[in-house]
């Protein structure tokens, strides 16, 4: 509501229309159906979820089937009363912007937010009407870094975004073309720089609206990356990579180096020496799965890239408001000495994997991208951007293309445990790539589909066209009118 206000042009209500008829009654994905059945035992749990996701309560199957007509209407209830209220407001003479910002009112402090409330409250939520009413949400700057002439723009740290900057300015010393799309070389070199972000990520990263202040220009600086890059062992793996020191690269001094010594503070690897050991399907589930992606652009000249999440399946359902609570909180950490600018706080945003991502080439937009699933999520993005810029794939073979996933850096949600050495390839890679990545000291799995599913836009200023592309990977589409 707040990005509609500031920026959009439509009422709310045209926005809503939409998702109103969907609430009311549609024919249910069967992604959304197999979910729904994959978590039935969690879902039932929960009285206003078990209502809304299981209809068929006391059935031998309670969960919908794909092509059922779903039905919320709890949540039909509730966007409609942001409409009322939208309305209302505009009957009274209120500009666009404040009908809108009106709605946002009456969901976080009228009566909405009571049954919110009640409603988590009844499910031992800790949530109050106070925390809706001071909530706020920020309108910030972007990070962002140059690769190859491309200026490349991400969230700040309380997302992920900053470390597939890092990885950027890492690479951009490597000749990538010349080493071949996939190559050992390449996943090798590619892997590494990763280690090396996700690393810092997973120490340095945190809520910029709290103390301690991230050293992002540290952090973000081609002297930390070149310093960064030249760890890295090009024969072997390493998977003992830990956080850097990039605070003399913005003329300060680490308050932290005795943590940074004796980090990671506890064992944080899963063991095995067998291909993919140490991993769970929980595990992998919740490194890969989740999330929404949408990138669009007008005629206006409008670019948008979003990763909007939180309540997915399987979620508590917040009372008869049909809204489900994120599990967020999760990725937060409750020791300083796992990460001192990420622990939990009243208030506080967690370090979220969510990273959409924008890209701009002679000052006009040249890409927008963003991708759903976990951890994986700036892996895939990384992996895109290379394809288009250094191999000069178009948008949608570049979606498509063989991703490699590291499941080295620490996982955002359960334990965050590691997994160093772990790759997961597409299950066409070539034996003399698989044998030499083993020599490597690297454990191998494999999956038919590897890259995304990545969602994007191309802009050809040559032509005066856009190109969408979305992967092969999930239940993505590009659509054009």
């Amino acid at each position: 509501m707040v990005m509609l206000a500031e920026y959009g042009r439509l009422s709310l209500g045209e926005v809503l229309e939409p998702a109103i008829r969907l609430a009311d009654g549609y024919p249910i994905d069967a992604e959304t159906a197999r979910s729904i059945e994959r978590n039935a035992a969690r879902l039932r749990l929960w009285r206003a979820t078990r209502a809304v996701m299981l209809p068929h309560s006391g059935a031998a199957r309670e969960w919908p089937e794909p092509g059922e007509i779903f039905r919320q209407p709890d949540l039909a209830a509730t966007l409609r009363r942001l409409v009322e209220e939208e309305q209302r407001a505009l009957r009274r003479g209120a500009s666009r912007r404040d009908a809108i910002l009106a709605a946002y009112d009456r969901f976080y402090r009228g009566d909405i937010a009571r049954e919110f409330v009640r409603g988590l409250a009844e499910e031992g939520g800790l949530i109050t009407l106070e925390d809706l009413a001071t909530w706020r949400v920020k309108i910030e700057d972007p990070v962002t870094t140059t690769y190859r002439g491309v200026t490349v723009y991400k969230l700040p740290p309380w997302s992920r975004g900053a470390a597939m900057l890092q990885a950027l300015n890492i690479l951009e010393g490597f000749d990538l073309r010349t080493m071949g799309y996939n190559s050992t070389r390449y996943i090798h070199t590619l892997y590494q720089a990763m280690s090396l972000a996700f690393a810092d990520r997973d120490f340095y990263y945190g809520d910029p609206a709290f103390p301690p202040e991230e050293p992002l220009r540290g952090l973000l600086s081609k002297d930390y990356a070149r310093q960064r890059a030249g760890s890295i062992n090009a024969e072997r793996n390493d998977p003992a990579v830990g956080p850097g020191d990039p605070y003399p690269f913005q003329g300060g001094t680490n308050p932290f180096l005795p943590l940074l010594r004796g980090w990671p503070p506890r064992p944080a690897a899963t063991s095995g020496a067998e291909v993919g050991a140490g991993a769970t399907p929980a595990h992998d589930a919740a490194f890969t799965r989740g999330t929404t992606s949408v990138v669009a652009a007008d005629t206006s000249g409008w670019v948008v890239s979003i990763t909007p999440s939180g309540g997915w399946i399987p979620a508590v359902i917040a009372g008869r408001t049909g809204i489900g609570v994120s599990q967020r909180a999760q990725q937060f950490v409750v020791d300083s000495t796992d990460n001192p600018f990420n622990v939990i706080a009243p208030g506080k945003r967690p370090r979220v994997t969510l990273t959409p991502s924008l890209a701009l080439r002679d000052g006009r937009p040249f890409l927008a991208f963003a991708v759903q699933g976990g951890d994986t999520q700036d892996q895939n993005l990384l992996q895109f951007f290379l394809n288009v810029v250094e191999f000069g794939m178009d948008v949608q073979e570049a979606v498509e293309a063989a991703n490699v996933t590291s499941y080295q850096m620490r996982s955002s949600f359960g334990d965050h445990a590691s997994q160093p050495g772990r790759l997961t390839l597409r299950s066409d890679t070539p034996p003399w790539t698989r044998r030499e990545l083993r020599a490597m000291g690297y454990r191998l799995d494999f999956q038919d589909r590897t890259s995304g599913p990545i969602n994007a836009i191309y802009f050809d200023w040559t032509h005066g066209s856009l190109w969408g592309g979305s992967s092969n990977h999930g239940e993505d589409y590009g659509i054009a009118w």
